[in-house]
């Protein structure tokens, strides 16, 4: 069923599959057991390497303590290419595997979904499944996500985004396909392995984690079984970001991540997303930027853009974030969300602009040297009118905007799009 579908007059609505899980401290450990329980045999892992680590290395030895036969692909690059997925594919084909293990965040999990349904067709490019439920083989090999980011909740959700580079290189494409194959078999979430993970990344991530509850929380959708999680999940990010953040050692607050990160991706998951998503994939195409960095800066703008439509959702959401709310109008709540979005933002230092982003502004960064000519020429965010207008077009075209919560068209998301380029977050506060 396609987004503008579900926003038809007396709709009916979707709930999406999850997969089994297991969470919490130690959880990584179960893999060997859990494999050999779902019938791996040779099993081939994607992952980007996770450089500085020794987690990949851990998780191999333990497969092949147990007796599996595993091939590593650690090539998955940040925001996913689709060559990245077809190379896989191959390496899966040649030596004759029969099953999938990503570790790492959305980038590994979301290269390993698409692997896995090409996989099913025959090796047909990845690329073709862009859309909605656009694979027709629902058997598709089985497949353990091991996350080691409280970011994209990939490990969970239906969803996977792919960066064409087939593409003109001046209008690169990201994209993402929703399809119910591509869900996991087995989600394994264990806060001890985002020990390693960098205080800057960490901070990203919690901004996607943040872009996931709150979207589908005011979501045009509406869909109530999506709404509890939703508002926890930000109350969780508030809660635990800047421990996570600052003290990457505590556990409750890395724990604290990993569920707000998981039941956030379980929100979003039937309740949809909005343009704080597709603002970001349109300036990850482009500029190769990190998805959760660019939901931060988009995440203050698109709020105040769709709070008139949404004020009482605002104000739940200040009240979740530890506002005092009392005595408050819901307009003057919804203010009091958006300042706190932003003291978040601030506490966890993030960019505030995208203009302020460049090759050394955080430790993930892969500006510049993306797999097309474009990332060569482009190696600094321009701000300028031609880079808003096309990073305006490529929202309009995103899967994520049907469900935002108000009306896009392009005079209205330009100021959006400008004003996450070069604009002062504090013209956005009372």
């Amino acid at each position: 069923m396609q987004v503008d579908e579900l926003l038809k007059p007396f709709p009916i609505k979707e709930f999406h599959p999850f997969p089994r899980a297991l969470m919490g401290p130690g959880a990584h450990e179960m893999i060997g057991p859990e494999a050999l329980n779902l019938g791996f045999t040779k099993t081939l892992v994607m992952t980007s390497g996770l450089r500085g680590t020794d987690i990949v290395h851990k998780i191999v030895e333990s497969m092949r303590y147990h007796g599996l036969e595993v091939v590593v692909y650690d090539q998955v690059e940040s925001n996913p290419k689709d060559y990245n997925v077809m190379d896989a594919v191959t390496m899966y084909q040649d030596n004759a595997c029969d099953s999938f293990v990503s570790i790492g965040g959305g980038s590994s999990h979301d290269a390993c979904k698409g692997a896995r349904i090409a996989v099913a067709h025959d090796g047909r490019n990845v690329n073709e499944f862009e859309g909605f439920n656009k694979s027709e083989n629902p058997k598709n090999p089985p497949h353990i996500a091991v996350s080691t980011t409280a970011g994209t909740g990939s490990e969970t959700s239906w969803a996977y985004v792919i960066t064409d580079t087939t593409t003109d290189p001046d209008n690169p494409h990201k994209y993402v396909a929703f399809d119910d194959n591509s869900v996991t078999t087995l989600a394994i979430d264990d806060p001890v392995l985002y020990y390693d993970c960098p205080v800057d990344y960490t901070a990203q991530c919690g901004f996607d984690v943040l872009a996931h509850a709150s979207e589908p929380y005011v979501s045009r959708l509406n869909f109530q079984p999506s709404l509890g999680n939703a508002l926890h999940a930000v109350k969780l990010t508030a809660q635990n970001l800047r421990q996570a953040v600052w003290n990457g050692q505590d556990l409750a607050g890395r724990e604290g991540m990993m569920y707000a990160q998981y039941i956030a991706a379980q929100a979003f998951n039937s309740g949809g997303l909005g343009i704080i998503h597709s603002i970001s994939h349109a300036v990850s195409a482009f500029y190769d930027t990190h998805h959760g960095l660019n939901n931060a800066i988009a995440l203050p703008r698109v709020w105040a853009f769709n709070m008139p439509v949404a004020y009482k959702r605002f104000a739940d959401m200040a009240e979740a974030m530890g506002v005092d709310t009392h005595g408050m109008t819901d307009v003057q709540a919804a203010d009091a969300a958006l300042d706190a979005a932003i003291r978040l933002l601030r506490d966890v230092g993030i960019p505030e602009r995208f203009v302020d982003v460049g090759p050394d502004s955080y430790s993930k960064n892969r500006l510049g040297q993306g797999p097309t000519e474009f990332y060569q020429r482009a190696k600094t965010i321009s701000g300028d009118a031609a880079d808003v207008d096309r990073i305006t077009n490529h929202v309009l075209g995103d899967a994520c905007t049907p469900g935002n919560a108000k009306e896009c068209t392009f005079d209205t998301v330009r100021p959006v799009v400008e004003h996450c380029m070069t604009g002062d977050l504090d013209d956005l506060t009372s």
